[in-house]
């Protein structure tokens, strides 16, 4: 057994200590991501078995985190799969996510206080995102600023946390090894919002340019914006939260086309990754750089 697969039955035997079947049945409906926080950990802290059950604790808080945002923003699936709120309906939704919340908690109450307080505040933070992604939703954002903030505390902040209690349970510099995870954190996103407009529905398991309509004013949407003239600002604000026809759908991939939205954001993440690399090029570690290449050549 690889220590992924150590991962999930670590995960499932948490779930199990409850000895309640329809959590049971509902968790096994959650699909098993790309366990990128995982994959960070074991390559900064080793496979070591204090660095699997972190892993495992860290995976409960996200798929928790993940059954909330489902519910927040109606969604039908998950990874390809009906989300768990879809299938059970979102009382239950969110009652699952608070039972791997809540079980993770505990969990992490055993280890160290370093680790137990960088996890529990990154937690809140991304409670903060959530809510911030919900108020920038209510209209069309055009600020930078606050698109990196919410990005930050929504997806890089676990990330971040992951980073630097691998890096503690290594006896690292906690402080790089953070910079390398909230870099990578950011790029991630930013990769995840073009492949919402590059990638064909099969490909993302959700319809393409669904993050618009379901009220999400990404990085390409916000550098297409400041690209465009009043007509087409005013244009493109039209369409937001709206159900696009082919025509509108067309026009707003070739304005991306025309003004070279996707290679600006392209080498955006290039900037962030490169940040993230040297935060960390004295330790060599050959396997975070791959983790960042992987994480930006990704197709879903």
């Amino acid at each position: 057994m690889d220590s992924l697969e150590k991962i999930d039955e670590i995960m499932l035997n948490h779930i199990k200590s409850f000895k309640y079947e329809p959590v049971k049945l509902m968790y096994k409906e959650i699909s098993s991501g790309k366990k990128l926080r995982s994959k960070l950990i074991l390559k900064i802290a080793g496979d070591t078995q204090e660095a699997i059950e972190l892993c495992a604790i860290v995976e409960l808080i996200h798929a928790a985190s993940l059954l909330h945002d489902d519910v927040i923003d109606g969604s039908d699936t998950r990874r390809g799969k009906p989300s768990i709120n879809y299938s059970y309906g979102a009382k239950n939704a969110v009652m699952l996510g608070d039972v791997l919340y809540s079980k993770g908690y505990y969990e992490l109450s055993k280890f160290d206080n370093f680790i137990a307080k960088t996890i529990s505040d990154a937690v809140s933070k991304l409670s903060i995102g959530e809510l911030m992604d919900v108020r920038l939703g209510e209209s069309f954002n055009e600020d930078i600023k606050m698109y990196e903030s919410m990005i930050y505390n929504k997806t890089a902040v676990l990330i971040e946390a992951s980073a630097k209690c691998a890096a503690f349970l290594a006896g690292f510099d906690v402080d790089k090894f953070g910079i390398y995870g909230r870099n990578l954190g950011i790029a991630f996103q930013i990769v995840d919002d073009l492949l919402d407009i590059t990638q064909d529905s099969k490909t993302l398991g959700k319809p393409a340019l669904s993050d618009f309509k379901d009220g999400k004013t990404t990085l390409p949407y916000i550098y297409l914006y400041k690209a465009l003239d009043k007509e087409g600002k005013s244009i493109l604000k039209s369409y937001f939260k709206k159900e696009l026809n082919d025509n509108e759908i067309f026009w707003i991939n070739s304005k991306f086309e025309e003004y070279k939205i996707m290679e600006k954001c392209a080498k955006e993440v290039e900037v962030i990754a490169d940040k993230a690399l040297k935060s960390i090029e004295e330790y060599e570690n050959k396997d975070l750089i791959k983790i960042m290449q992987n994480m930006i050549d990704r197709k879903f």
